[in-house]
């Protein structure tokens, strides 16, 4: 390793050179003056050159400590700089969670009012995403949606999803309830893109054959589907984890029941090695509401 003079020579340099003054460098750097001298002594040593003129009662600095001077001046402000900012990122007191807009709507929310009730002091930010996540730099966690088959290795699943078919309670079909998966052939089907094999999956399930586009609707927002439904338009294939605020609030209803793994689930991805305490806490707290969720 390229020798360096000591980082206490230069803070006392750096001191005296400002102050014109060993005394006063002493006191700003908390040591004696005898120290900033021997410190002062040592980095002209090491360099070769004399940094000051000592005068009787004043100092004034050589052409080589003049020249000196900026550089070192800019090299510790750096170091400062740094040092602040590790320390300051390392305090902060915030997390910050990339979700689908979807699942930030509906699950999120009370995990995170539940976590502030006993850390009034974290402050917790959340970035909607639809489809694609944020930049990862941004999120200390990142939670995404994602095929069980196309499944970063270092994720961690939040729970196993499961389908649930919805509609408005006043829906009908041909001025019929909804009550039977037979009536889906003649239903208003609400299509979320990219998953359509959330209904290849019921066709499936109840031996209907194909339950194409015909008189369906589509969309690239979850929620937005789920509202369509609350409007009476039709009936939608939902992750239940997204559906389960309709049912309670009595919006939505289940016209038949049946078990149907989802294709597509929620993961989550920590970033453990520059992870915050309070980054730590939550992480905690969201994989134990994630155990408890019930679907």
């Amino acid at each position: 390793m390229k020798n360096v003079p000591h980082l206490t020579f230069l803070r006392s340099f750096e001191a005296a050179a400002r102050h014109l003054s060993f005394t006063s460098a002493a006191e700003e750097l908390n040591c004696t003056q005898s120290a900033v001298s021997n410190h002062i002594r040592s980095l002209e040593e090491f360099i070769g050159r004399p940094l000051f003129v000592r005068h009787p009662r004043s100092l004034t600095l050589t052409e080589v400590g003049e020249a000196y001077l900026p550089s070192i001046r800019h090299a510790l402000q750096e170091i400062d700089v740094a040092t602040d900012s590790l320390i300051s990122i390392s305090h902060k007191r915030e997390v910050v969670v990339s979700c689908p807009i979807s699942l930030a709507e509906s699950w999120l929310p009370q995990v995170m009012q539940d976590f502030n009730i006993l850390h009034p002091d974290i402050i917790l930010t959340v970035h909607g995403t639809v489809w694609t996540d944020v930049e990862p730099k941004i999120s200390d966690i990142s939670i995404t949606i994602n095929h069980l088959d196309d499944v970063n290795g270092d994720a961690v699943k939040l729970w196993n999803e499961k389908l649930s078919l919805v509609c408005a309670p006043s829906y009908q079909v041909s001025g019929v309830a909804l009550s039977d998966p037979v009536q889906l052939d003649d239903a208003n089907l609400i299509h979320i893109l990219g998953r359509p094999v959330y209904w290849e999956l019921i066709a499936k399930h109840f031996g209907l054959g194909e339950l194409g586009l015909k008189a369906g609707f589509q969309t690239n927002i979850s929620n937005l589907a789920l509202e369509m439904a609350v409007k009476n338009i039709g009936c939608a294939v939902m992750p239940k984890s997204l559906v389960k605020p309709y049912l309670e609030r009595g919006l939505l209803y289940e016209p038949f029941a049946f078990d149907i793994s989802s294709p597509w689930t929620y993961f989550a991805d920590f970033k453990d090695k520059s992870a915050t305490p309070s980054v730590k806490l939550f992480k905690n707290w969201l994989l134990k509401a994630a155990a408890e969720m019930d679907v």
